[in-house]
């Protein structure tokens, strides 16, 4: 089910997925109108027919935008279902899914041209986890975080995973870098130009896919969020 987020952009959420060590994870996309119509879907969830019914009302999807090299799963199908639709391929990405046919990659000072003006796309390099792509909508003022930023309510994860969780901030009471990410950024000079791309837009909402959204004062969040890393 969509949900308006701001001007021509929603979200909807998909299942819960599990990942490395058992650990279960929420999933949601978004999904941005350009000026001409076009749907910009970032980090697509599960395709079901109501969602598909949904997006298609809102116009013609052209982009299909998985953010990082670890939200992948259903990127295959959303292909088979909009074969015109471009396919992006963040670092990472082609080795991990050969299956997939790319038809652009998502490089570092270098925008995609059908969104110039209404996107803007920063590549946050220098972590061994994952090289994350950050969004930012200018219409609605959001940006849009996968992994760096994340935040689950306090008992969403049971037993050792609970502890681990806390551990890793990813229960605080408010969205953060996890510190395991935090740790893996062994290159924190590039990371911080990314970082300082990013501080400068004038952000009053910021969405994850792994967390509760922030809808006001955006930019003084994320200069919260990443305080570690600007050396504040």
């Amino acid at each position: 089910m969509l949900k308006e987020f701001g001007p021509d952009i929603w979200i909807a959420d998909g299942p819960v997925v599990t990942a490395a060590a058992g650990f279960h994870y929420p999933t949601r996309m978004a999904v941005i109108r350009l000026t001409n119509g076009d749907l910009v879907l970032w980090s697509p969830v599960e395709l079901t027919s109501d969602l598909r019914f949904e997006i298609e009302a809102l116009g013609t999807v052209r982009h299909l935008v998985p953010p990082n090299a670890l939200h992948h799963t259903w990127l295959a199908e959303w292909h088979e279902a909009f074969p015109e639709a471009k396919i992006y391929a963040p670092p990472g990405l082609r080795e991990k899914r050969s299956d997939i046919a790319f038809d652009e990659d998502l490089r570092r000072d270098t925008p995609i041209s059908a969104w110039m003006g209404e996107i803007d796309i920063v590549i946050v390099e220098g972590n061994r986890i994952t090289t994350e792509a950050v969004l930012f909508h200018h219409r609605s003022e959001t940006a849009i975080f996968a992994d760096l930023l994340q935040q689950f309510p306090r008992d969403w994860f049971k037993g050792w995973r609970g502890l681990v969780a806390r551990l890793d901030l990813m229960v605080a009471p408010e969205p953060s870098v996890p510190r395991k990410f935090r740790v893996a950024f062994t290159d924190r000079q590039v990371a911080r130009a990314a970082l300082d791309h990013i501080l400068a837009w004038p952000a009053k909402k910021v969405l994850m896919a792994h967390g509760t959204p922030i809808t006001a004062d955006g930019q003084a969040f994320l200069r919260r969020a990443f305080r570690w890393l600007a050396g504040e």
